[in-house]
């Protein structure tokens, strides 16, 4: 990790900036520069804000403060994005972040397709942050606006129905079946979702141990399959590998009773981002070479664009050539940022 103050100095330059801009589009900047900091590009982080600084909104007014008697009023309304960053704030500022996070964790879980996901991802690299390092204000302070804006786009999801399933993550992936129309935003979309296939389920798996290791193949099945589908959509089928492995990564910072139900809800906001975007068919794909993980940062670095460089940071964790392969399947689908 960082340990040059950098991610520090980045963190609270963009804790002055809103969690969206334009109303729903996520601001990226805080997961972007943990990623970049966290594999050796903490010289670069200032240069890349720099060139996202454009993107950035002022951070929001609030409407009234969210407290332990009213905050279910205040659950899933984006107005209130403030208001909880607010509350998360001085809740960390009061009690140890685990706690926080433990007590908040199963109650924002089933709404993580809030804001197509992005909150659990932001609060997943806060996590890893606090996890590999010491416990700055900054780092405590990205903690608070993660939880804060996955509160205030919290979206939960009932009433799917369980369809044949596999016995693996790929197998299972590769069963979902696309909606019919696959057009319009992410709510659109997820609306349309009505059945996802059978895996993982409270039934077949129970113990912390086995979570762990589910989560881990899921992570590692969604990248590998970007470098195949990406082409479905470039941007949105980051999420299907992001997404769970940003709750991989909060596993080791919450009660052991937790995994085995995130593990559920990431594999359903896997498979449900895998059904709103995913191709028709699959595309071969050759990797140009075999770069070194060093390498591929530095390429995605130099393409610049927040989800390359977050699926890029996801497929190191995974850690083997198809993963490598499936970041650079990113750069070459995804446009630079400029």
């Amino acid at each position: 990790m960082d340990t040059t103050g950098i991610l520090d100095e980045a963190l609270e330059r963009l804790h002055n900036s809103g969690p969206e801009r334009l109303g729903w589009l996520s601001n990226h900047a805080p997961m972007a520069v943990e990623a970049l900091a966290a594999h050796g590009q903490a010289r670069s982080v200032h240069r890349w804000l720099d060139l996202y600084a454009p993107r950035l909104e002022e951070f929001p007014s609030g409407v009234e403060p969210v407290t332990a008697a009213d905050w279910q009023r205040a659950l899933g309304d984006p107005r209130r994005a403030a208001d909880w960053i607010g509350y998360f704030g001085r809740e960390i500022a009061e009690r140890p972040w685990r706690d926080v996070l433990g007590e908040w964790w199963p109650r924002l879980l089933p709404g993580m397709y809030g804001g197509a996901t992005h909150p659990v991802i932001r609060v997943g690299h806060a996590v890893r942050t606090l996890l590999a390092g010491e416990a700055t204000e900054p780092r405590l302070s990205e903690l608070a606006h993660g939880l804060g804006y996955w509160a205030a786009r919290h979206h939960p999801v009932t009433d799917l129905v369980p369809l044949p399933g596999a016995d693996s993550a790929a197998a299972a992936l590769d069963a979902v079946t696309p909606v019919a129309e696959r057009d319009g935003g992410f709510p659109t979309r997820l609306a349309r979702v009505r059945g996802l296939p059978a895996w993982a389920t409270s039934a077949t798996v129970t113990d912390p141990n086995a979570a762990h290791r589910h989560l881990t193949e899921l992570v590692r099945a969604a990248t590998h399959r970007y470098a195949t589908h990406g082409h479905g959509d470039a941007t949105m089928l980051v999420h299907a590998a992001t997404a769970p492995n940003a709750v991989l990564r909060v596993l080791p910072a919450l009660p052991r009773s937790l995994w085995a139900p995130s593990l559920r809800a990431a594999w359903t906001a896997s498979a449900a981002v895998t059904a709103m975007y995913a191709p028709d068919a699959p595309a071969a794909y050759t990797p140009p070479g075999t770069p070194t993980p060093e390498e591929v940062v530095e390429l995605a670095l130099e393409h610049g664009d927040e989800h390359v460089i977050k699926l890029t940071d996801t497929a190191l964790d995974v850690g083997d050539e198809r993963a490598l392969a499936a970041a650079l399947r990113s750069i070459e689908l995804s446009e630079p940022l400029d």
